[in-house]
């Protein structure tokens, strides 16, 4: 067997190995299960996470879910609970403890000091005969028939089943809160989908330059105001009101159909009635407009007072797609 052939083997057979230890797991989504889920989604506290080695690792991604997804946890590593971080847990809070074996040292440790406190124990771990197991209010079976490792050794299988089972536990949480998507911005206000949700046309507008001239002006001043203003469009103002918008694309068709235009008025090239937006909107509502129409500048106005341009370029920028 060559290398190439050796490679693919091992990493199919590891796939598999874990494939087959994530499909096990349906045979724990249990009574204990589902009280576990009902006791965070009752608690008055905070899921406090606890573990060590390759279960710390773990706990601390499963924290990182919970509070995306509106269940407040904090990790506390469990060799670091019995030298002073204890004080991290609440009255109200709720304990979960991973463990592949449930008979490490500083698990044996803490777990009395939790019950001591009065805080509900809930236990995913990988052996249901363990002192953790034992001890433990409710058990998340996280039981693998092997580790993916040749030698059953590092933690692989065992560890994705913690994966999950955590993963199980907050998607029941946000389904049971009715967590929506602008629920989910709100605790991801600097990602593309937070800019989604909360970004206004205002905000991006509000960098850009003013370009406008009166209905009445000539081609000549039309071609400075949108070269000056770096926009590639200018609205055309009757007095204030908006009526109308002059692009490039607009100055190149002209050239094309007129052979004699510097005696046109920039109500003579523009695009009449032109599509626009409030400051107030949402910027994903600018871009669906822009997608709608095949255009990409778009005036701005302020309770129907024209006051600026935003750019497809200004929303690309920001990531929105």
């Amino acid at each position: 067997m060559n290398q190439k052939e050796k490679i693919r083997k091992t990493a199919s057979k590891t796939i598999e190995t874990e494939y087959k230890s994530v499909k096990d797991l349906l045979n724990s989504v249990n009574a204990d299960f589902i009280q576990s889920v009902e006791l965070l989604f009752n608690m008055k506290g905070r899921a406090i996470v606890t573990g060590i080695g390759k279960s710390a690792n773990i706990a601390q991604k499963i924290v990182a879910t919970f509070n995306s997804t509106g269940t407040p946890a904090i990790f506390m590593h469990a060799a670091d609970a019995i030298h002073g971080d204890l004080g991290i847990i609440c009255e109200d809070d709720v304990v979960i403890a991973l463990s592949k074996s449930g008979e490490t040292p500083e698990i044996k440790v803490l777990v009395p000091l939790l019950k001591a406190r009065g805080n509900k124990l809930i236990a995913i771990l990988g052996n249901t005969e363990s002192y953790l197991a034992k001890q433990a209010d409710y058990i998340v079976d996280t039981t693998v028939e092997k580790e993916a490792c040749p030698n059953n050794l590092a933690p692989t299988a065992s560890t994705t089943a913690q994966l999950v089972m955590g993963d199980a536990i907050a998607i029941s949480l946000l389904e049971l809160r009715g967590f929506t998507p602008s629920d989910f911005a709100k605790f991801h206000p600097g990602g593309v989908l937070g800019k989604r949700m909360f970004l206004r046309v205002e905000d991006l507008a509000v960098n850009n330059q003013v370009p406008k001239v009166q209905i009445s002006e000539t081609i000549s001043n039309v071609i400075i105001e949108i070269s000056s203003k770096r926009l590639g469009a200018t609205a055309v103002l009757d007095n204030k009101k908006l009526v109308g918008i002059i692009t490039d694309g607009d100055l190149r068709r002209m050239i094309q159909n007129h052979s004699n235009f510097q005696e046109l008025k920039a109500k003579d090239v523009m695009t009449h009635n032109p599509k626009s937006i409030d400051k107030d909107e949402l910027v994903v509502d600018a871009l669906n407009i822009m997608r709608e129409t095949n255009i990409t500048q778009l005036p701005v106005t302020d309770n129907g007072r024209y006051i600026g341009v935003i750019h497809l370029h200004d929303i690309l920028k920001e990531g929105i797609l």
